[in-house]
């Protein structure tokens, strides 16, 4: 509150007090805080749950339907980029200022991004007795960057919100050189991959959406603003369509191979689930980060492999790309619920390293309760 101009003495009475009003202000800030944190959350958790139905729905129809859908195929690079303009009008300059002021859990997840998941997608492919095309999507998967639903999963699961979107922004601004490397790197033993052609098309698809959204979002919040709410709802009915047209194109492929690629998708999930955790643990970060970063690592960004494998691979490589789509966002949901009901250890901060924890309890000084 703001001291009184006047150097006259203030009556001890209490109508004449600003601490009542003060105290008002106060708790109809706090209650609007609050009204708009449930509301956040419950649009949050209808995202996590309705969006894997979408895709999953998306896919089944195409699946026994597949000459409907057949033509989308032509519009899936405009499809993409609409969901990456999308995704740059949810970012601002301070998810980049974020890389500096806190590089380390931000540089940690995206090396582990890059690291772990091409390495687990090359595994996997090697594991099982795939295809050369299935190898490919496979190892397409573990190559692409972080999935744009990892930051409601993230934040569902009562991590770190702000890492995640950081993560998502610097992992999407590499993709152009890291994801193509990686992919002719690991899988052209096995095809041609034109890595050059690739990296053009992930700018023109992905870099300069996600720049035009961003630049929207600086110059025109206000404007930015009104439509956000239903820029989420845009991307999924945009996904949904590159599945679709990815399951129309390579059905007959999924018919016979579909139970040997669901293993090995799941497989690749739950191993970059668990990996990005262990390696966010071992570094001694924080334990919203370390869910953070397994998630990031976890949940890829399988409509930008979709589109990739179609336009320069065959619908047999996108076939799995499509398939983790809508598996991604199921597993993630489930694990952002099952990360909420568990909590933190009572007494524990969840955003303070362990480092800082040892120094807090040799120091005898107490911790601050998480949330």
């Amino acid at each position: 509150m703001t001291a009184p101009t006047d150097t006259a003495p203030r009556s001890e009475d209490p109508k004449d007090s600003d601490e009542p009003a003060a105290s008002t202000v106060t708790t109809t800030q706090d209650l609007a805080d609050a009204a708009a944190e449930k509301k956040q959350d419950h649009s949050a958790r209808i995202a996590v749950t309705v969006f894997p139905l979408i895709m999953f729905g998306a896919f089944l129809a195409a699946y026994f339907s597949p000459a409907t859908f057949v033509p989308l195929a032509g519009y899936m690079t405009p499809l993409l980029a609409v969901t990456m303009l999308g995704m740059g009008m949810t970012l601002s300059i301070p998810d980049f200022t974020m890389i500096a002021r806190h590089p380390k859990p931000v540089v940690l997840g995206v090396l582990s991004q890059y690291a772990i998941m091409p390495l687990v997608g090359w595994s996997v492919a090697n594991l099982l007795p795939l295809s050369p095309e299935l190898k490919v999507g496979i190892i397409l998967i573990g190559c692409v960057p972080g999935g744009t639903t990892s930051n409601v999963v993230t934040y569902l699961a009562k991590g770190n919100t702000a890492l995640s979107v950081s993560m998502t922004a610097f992992s999407t601004m590499l993709a152009p050189v890291v994801t193509p490397l990686l992919t002719l790197w690991l899988a052209g033993t096995y095809m041609q991959v034109p890595a050059g052609s690739m990296a053009l098309s992930i700018v023109q698809i992905v870099l300069l959406p996600v720049g035009a959204g961003l630049a929207c979002n600086v110059f025109f919040h206000k404007q930015v603003a009104r439509i956000q709410p239903a820029m989420p709802w845009v991307s999924v009915v945009a996904i949904a369509a590159v599945v679709a047209a990815v399951a129309s194109k390579s059905q007959p492929l999924i018919a016979t191979a579909g139970p040997l690629m669901f293993a090995a998708i799941a497989l690749e999930n739950a191993t970059g689930y668990a990996l990005g955790y262990a390696a966010a643990r071992t570094f001694g970060v924080s334990r919203a980060d370390r869910r953070t970063i397994g998630i990031e690592v976890g949940l890829q960004n399988a409509g930008l492999g979709s589109t990739l494998a179609l336009q320069y691979l065959s619908a047999a490589v996108a076939a799995p790309c499509a398939v983790a789509t809508f598996w991604h966002t199921i597993t993630g949901s489930l694990l952002a619920m099952y990360w909420r009901l568990r909590g933190f250890p009572p007494g524990e901060d969840p955003h303070a390293t362990v480092r800082e924890l040892r120094r807090r309890a040799e120091s005898g000084e107490p911790l601050p309760s998480g949330t």
